[in-house]
């Protein structure tokens, strides 16, 4: 298992990314996001395959966009993931989308994600067989640091 956040996505910031302000706009973090989040289900076994197989997927309930520096047209980015928490039907984690090659983390987006069975629209729990997966995982990321800002509670006071 991988003992720091994994590297699950890469991408390059595209033109029409860019917003009046000249970097990228708010949507396309939250789109890197979502893009990451599907290459670390498929990671843990939850891709296509098995959602087109076992008709279960996950659902997003809970999202935190915290913006610490900007991107720029062509910039390459990565994007590290770290699972927080989890338990039988949830998944809690968070992805690091950085700058590669100048090295510094540009974003961090949150997540909770419900596991779900896409029939009845009703929550499910993770088979054994991903639940391992999970566990293993978590035990692994459970000693990697968090970062200070996902700590905090968002208010103006």
């Amino acid at each position: 298992m991988i003992n720091k956040p994994m590297v699950l996505h890469r991408t390059c910031v595209k033109p029409d990314w860019i917003d009046y302000n000249g970097h990228m706009n708010v949507a396309y973090y939250v789109m890197i996001g979502d893009q990451a989040t599907d290459s670390f289900f498929k990671y843990l076994g939850m891709g296509a395959a098995y959602i087109k197989k076992e008709n279960r997927s996950n659902f997003a309930l809970d999202m935190r966009v915290i913006f610490l520096r900007e991107l720029l047209e062509g910039d390459p980015v990565v994007v590290n993931t770290q699972l927080l928490d989890y338990d039988t039907k949830r998944l809690h984690f968070l992805h690091y989308i950085d700058h590669e090659s100048k090295n510094f983390t540009a974003c961090l987006n949150e997540s909770v994600g419900i596991h779900v069975n896409i029939d009845e629209r009703e929550t499910s729990k993770f088979s054994d067989e991903i639940l391992r997966r999970i566990e293993s995982l978590a035990e692994v990321h459970s000693k990697i640091p968090r970062p200070k800002q996902i700590m905090r509670q968002m208010g103006l006071r």
